[in-house]
């Protein structure tokens, strides 16, 4: 007969989206729930706070990880990051924001699937450089006209901007072999009784990084079309 599982420690998932739904403080949030988990499953407070204090010395460094990068990204800004960009792209007759979108769609999807999920992401290269890059090569290309950009029309290149660096990082890294789903579910299987391989697993999520590639293409071509007739 199997033995009972003890489901009381699960209450510290409930403390933090409590504490979160009430937007208490992140670091005390999780705090008290370490603590609850913690006092759930009759751990002595000694090895709680043993836990607790092997953990922060372990991570302690990761903030430095996240800050320095966002710092150079700063001072990059600062000295005219997104200027440069939009002169750039603005000299290149033939560029549009949809066109270059779908190029950054293109190398994130595929350096994702072999495993780079790090070479994007919103803070450090969709708003420094990818979203001024759009807005650069659209303005030259309404400039033309004698038609400015307005400002819902900014947003709306922003948005996609930020809408591609999503869908080219969600559906490449679903290609690497070695991404945490595709472990995840051989592993879930694995237990089931079924064995997969995950070559296999990952080899099937190409056809849904083409459809995906496809549709998010059109759409920024959609794009194109909606700053051609001035936002409307």
């Amino acid at each position: 007969m199997q033995n009972a599982v003890n489901l009381w420690p699960l209450l510290g998932v409930a403390v933090i989206v409590l504490g979160f739904l009430l937007r208490l403080h992140p670091v005390l949030v999780v705090v008290a729930a370490c603590f609850t988990t913690g006092f759930a499953a009759c751990m002595p407070v000694a090895a709680l706070l043993a836990s607790l204090g092997t953990a922060f010395v372990k991570t302690r460094n990761l903030p430095m990880i996240y800050l320095l990068p966002l710092a150079a990204i700063g001072l990059l800004e600062r000295f005219g990051l997104r200027e440069h960009a939009q002169e750039a792209v603005a000299r290149v007759r033939s560029a549009t924001a949809g066109r270059l979108l779908i190029v950054y769609l293109a190398v994130r999807e595929l350096s994702a699937a072999m495993g780079l999920t790090s070479l994007g992401g919103h803070p450090n290269m969709v708003r420094p450089v990818v979203a001024p890059m759009a807005e650069g090569a659209a303005e030259a290309r309404l400039a033309a006209r004698g038609v400015s950009l307005g400002e819902a029309q900014r947003h709306r290149i922003r948005a996609m901007a930020a809408a591609t660096d999503n869908v080219g990082l969600f559906f490449g890294e679903d290609i690497f072999v070695a991404f945490g789903a595709i472990v995840l579910m051989q592993t879930v299987l694995r237990a089931e009784g079924i064995e997969v391989d995950p070559l296999r697993m990952a080899l099937w999520g190409i056809p849904t990084a083409i459809s995906a590639f496809v549709i998010h293409a059109w759409r920024l071509r959609r794009l194109d079309r909606y700053l051609e007739q001035g936002g409307a």
